[in-house]
C-alpha cells in the first residue's frame, strides 16, 4: 500500500499515480489526442462570447485579405498574425474573466484589476492590429 500523503504536501512529494488532474499522466499521442480534445472545447466555450465571435466572424475576412494585401510571406504571416493575436489574447482574458467569476459574485479590487488588465490586453492587440493594417494598406495603396 503506497505511503499516505497529507493534503498539505508539496507537490514534489505527491506521485504521478495521485495526480490529481489524469493528462498528467498521459503520454505521447494519447496527451496530444486528448489536449486537442480540450483545445476544441475551449474554442467552443469561447464562441459562446460575443466578443470572440465577432472576432472569428472578422478574421474570415481579414486572413484571406492577408493573402491578398500581403507582398511577400513576411507582411502575410504580419497581417494573419495580429488577427489571429486578437482571438489568443481574447481567449486569454475570458479565461481571466471565468476563472475570477468563479471566485464569486462580490466586487473585489484585485477582480476588477484582473479584469481590467485583461480588457487593456484585449486592446493593445487591437491596435496592434489596426496599425499593421493601416501600415499594410497605406503602403499598398497611398505611397
Amino acid at each position: 500500500m503506497p505511503e499516505q500523503v497529507p493534503l498539505s504536501a508539496p507537490a514534489s512529494q505527491v506521485s504521478a499515480d495521485e495526480t490529481v488532474n489524469p493528462q498528467k499522466n498521459r503520454k505521447g499521442l494519447s496527451r496530444v489526442w486528448h489536449a486537442t480534445g480540450y483545445s476544441i472545447a475551449g474554442l467552443r466555450a469561447g464562441w459562446h462570447e460575443t466578443a470572440f465571435r465577432q472576432e472569428a466572424v472578422a478574421s474570415i475576412v481579414l486572413l484571406p485579405a492577408a493573402f491578398w494585401l500581403g507582398r511577400n510571406w513576411v507582411e502575410t504571416v504580419l497581417l494573419a498574425g495580429t488577427v489571429i493575436l486578437i482571438m489568443i489574447v481574447e481567449l486569454l482574458n475570458t479565461g481571466i474573466e471565468t476563472a475570477i467569476d468563479r471566485i464569486g459574485p462580490e466586487w473585489h479590487d484585485l477582480s476588477k484589476r484582473a479584469k481590467d488588465m485583461g480588457s487593456a490586453a484585449v486592446l493593445l492587440s487591437l491596435l496592434l492590429c489596426a496599425g499593421t493594417w493601416a501600415m499594410a494598406l497605406f503602403q499598398r495603396f497611398a505611397a
